[in-house]
């Protein structure tokens, strides 16, 4: 009996899915562009608990990144009938084609996390990255005297929420630029956000300019801990290079509080996770979406807000929340 129960889960994890909680409601499909990061195992949970609640049968379905496989699955979904496809997009631009597939069969789109090109979908559900950048960029301002050279970290080419964040660094850092009080010697982007290159790109910053850098910012988390490898390797640390983060990973969190990295930003993901499910909702029901907003012509969205986490408010934003566990932030505990 026991190798059959096992039998029957590992057949129900088949295909990278991972069904809800609630089979009685309207069905909505949760499309994520991967389950292979924590990160993104914690989004499912979140929304799955929420649509659960809010009397929807929710599924998830997960494309390892794979923008045929993601397709396939959109295809899927709209064969068992799911009245709202809630989609993190392997490639924006792509996923335009799953909006009319779905508005075809009387399904709506939502945008999670990642924009999705055109003006045809039904909302957009994703943190403020423009604040994001905004927020990194002002510290690095104030931690700097707004001078000195600046590097900067961009994630994947085109992607919607690198794009976000770049325009909050520029928005803030335009004036200083202007007027040659700061230099952006490097900016550069990243397939698929990638810390090794990261670490590289911060590696020929220093060779360039002789480790003559004031601050490094940073699209995420993993980007940051490659400049803090290539800074710390490069026997640098005692300069104090202001370093940016966003995400909030326990390991840049635990830099943060050592001094190796000023900053991360908070992009919490129960929220977001939760008012997805919530637009969803009120999209299978036929309902307003609460707080929804958009002008004439185009896609309503919903930012979810964002914080700057410092070594100060560490224990309040992360750990108090429930964001992290005490135990996985060592360094911030001393």
């Amino acid at each position: 009996m026991r190798l059959l129960a096992l039998a029957l889960g590992l057949l129900s994890l088949a295909g990278c899915e991972h069904r809800g909680v609630a089979p009685a409601g309207p069905k909505v499909a949760f499309l994520l562009s991967t389950l292979q990061e924590e990160r993104y195992q914690k989004d499912q949970r979140y929304f799955e608990a929420q649509a659960g609640r809010l009397g929807l049968a929710a599924f998830t379905l997960a494309a390892d990144n794979d923008n045929a496989k993601q397709l396939a699955q959109v295809e899927d979904a709209l064969s068992r009938g799911a009245k709202v496809l809630v989609v993190q997009p392997t490639d924006s631009a792509a996923a335009a084609a799953y909006v009319s597939k779905a508005h075809e069969k009387g399904a709506k789109v939502v945008a999670y996390d990642r924009g999705i090109a055109g003006d045809a979908l039904d909302y957009y559900v994703a943190h403020d990255s423009h604040e994001v950048g905004v927020l990194q960029a002002k510290a690095a301002l104030g931690a700097t005297g707004g001078k000195g050279n600046y590097v900067l970290l961009n994630g994947q080419s085109g992607h919607s929420v690198a794009m976000e964040i770049a325009r909050g660094y520029m928005d803030v850092l335009g004036p200083s630029v202007d007027k040659g009080d700061v230099k952006i010697v490097v900016q550069k982007d990243h397939d698929s956000w990638s810390p090794e290159q990261a670490l590289k790109t911060v590696e020929d910053a220093i060779a360039k300019t002789g480790g003559d850098i004031a601050a490094i910012l940073a699209n995420n988390s993993g980007m940051a801990r490659g400049a803090v490898q290539a800074v710390q390797a490069g026997g640098l640390a005692a300069k104090k290079i202001f370093i940016a983060g966003a995400d909030a990973d326990a390991a840049n969190v635990n830099y943060v509080c050592e001094g190796k990295q000023s900053v991360e930003v908070l992009k919490d993901i129960k929220p977001l996770a939760e008012k997805a499910a919530e637009v969803a909702a009120a999209l299978a029901l036929g309902k307003p979406v609460p707080g929804g907003s958009a002008g004439p012509g185009k896609v309503p969205v919903a930012a979810v807000a964002v914080h700057l986490v410092t070594a100060a408010n560490v224990k309040v934003l992360l750990i108090d929340s429930g964001f992290h566990a005490a135990n996985a932030l060592p360094a911030c505990a001393k």
